[in-house]
């Protein structure tokens, strides 16, 4: 939809704002009124009744870290123009420097109090449990039996193409990551199977250090929630972990950090460990690149499929590395908890 000036002039008298001036920031309309500075937004009609509703229940269970949606002066929290709703909120002005690091653990702190302050039960059927765990068990062993196949055929040949000897080096790594995720996600199906409920909180959906502004005293507070949702907690750290190992081959030690700050402020179940865990490690993007292959179904080069099979390689490799190091605590934990009650007897 086309923006003019009319249109906002006319939105703002909701609020008994009179606009000055305005400018449009991508997906932000900036606008300068004889009251301040504030931001208007917009989300699809659709949708934006249950965002309403979610930033409605943060505020009432406490949480005050998210920008707020002023209300209009009938009490309406957005204003529906065309097919969307746009709703206003202050313009945080984010002039608060400071190191990547610490940026990132505050916000981390914040989530891991967002998904404290919301989380609660949540009946969920047994059957709606197995028909997840045997779908996901189901693709990934038929994704196992196509690798294997390939490697069959691209070994039977004489003179491999660049991008299945490429694979060939891989495939030991990819076999490894995906026996294991099937592993946790059967560990995660024993410890949930007599379970009735599972816990869900609040998610805020895309979480990144660009959707967490700082205001002027200094407080972080989340922007960016229209994809807010309620479900598992890992719904939000496993796209924001994989986003920071998409890059060379690294021991990812910051991101390891992250992850044992949240956890000090909102520990996981066993379970919910073992299904993060299982999604982590999975080789699922390393396949689709070669079935891209495979099926001749990319118009790409083969040069871009093997960079894109490489990028997809170091990203399993990163996480590897999260999850060894993981695992390697919890051994240690169990380690030292066997001693304390050895030497208790």
């Amino acid at each position: 939809m086309a923006i003019n000036e009319a249109m906002v002039r006319q939105y703002l008298e909701n609020y008994q704002l009179r606009l000055e001036f305005y400018e449009e920031l991508g997906k932000v309309i900036k606008v300068y009124t004889n009251n301040g500075i504030f931001g208007i937004k917009s989300i699809p009609a659709s949708t934006g009744i249950e965002f309403v509703k979610r930033i409605q229940a943060l505020y009432q269970k406490g949480y005050n870290r998210i920008v707020p949606v002023f209300p209009t002066t009938n009490q309406s929290y957005g204003v529906i123009i065309g097919n969307q709703i746009w709703y206003l909120t202050p313009w945080l002005p984010d002039e608060v420097q400071g190191e990547n690091e610490q940026r990132h653990k505050q916000m981390f702190r914040e989530l891991a109090r967002l998904h404290t302050l919301s989380v609660k039960d949540k009946e969920i059927a047994s059957e709606e449990r197995e028909e997840h765990y045997t779908s996901t068990k189901s693709r990934w062993e038929r994704q196992k039996s196509f690798l294997e196949e390939f490697l069959r055929l691209a070994e039977k040949k004489w003179y491999m193409s660049p991008f299945e000897l490429q694979y060939t080096a891989y495939h030991n790594d990819i076999l490894q990551a995906m026996n294991y995720s099937i592993l946790k996600l059967d560990d995660w199906q024993e410890q949930t199977k007599d379970e009735k409920k599972m816990r869900t909180v609040i998610t805020h959906g895309k979480v990144s250090i660009h959707h967490f502004l700082y205001s002027d005293n200094g407080y972080g507070h989340f922007i960016n929630m229209e994809e807010a949702n309620e479900a598992a907690p890992h719904f939000d750290i496993l796209p924001f972990v994989i986003s920071q190992l998409k890059t060379y081959p690294k021991q990812a030690d910051d991101v390891l950090e992250l992850l044992n700050h949240y956890y000090q402020f909102f520990p996981w179940k066993e379970s919910e460990s073992a299904l993060f865990a299982s999604y982590l490690a999975s080789p699922e993007n390393c396949v689709r690149v070669v079935e891209e292959f495979f099926h001749k179904r990319s118009d790409q080069s083969e040069a871009d499929l093997c960079r894109k099979l490489q990028a997809q390689y170091w990203l399993l490799k990163n996480a590897e590395y999260i999850i060894m190091k993981i695992e390697q605590a919890k051994a240690a934990q169990a380690q030292a908890a066997e001693a304390a009650a050895a030497s208790a007897t």
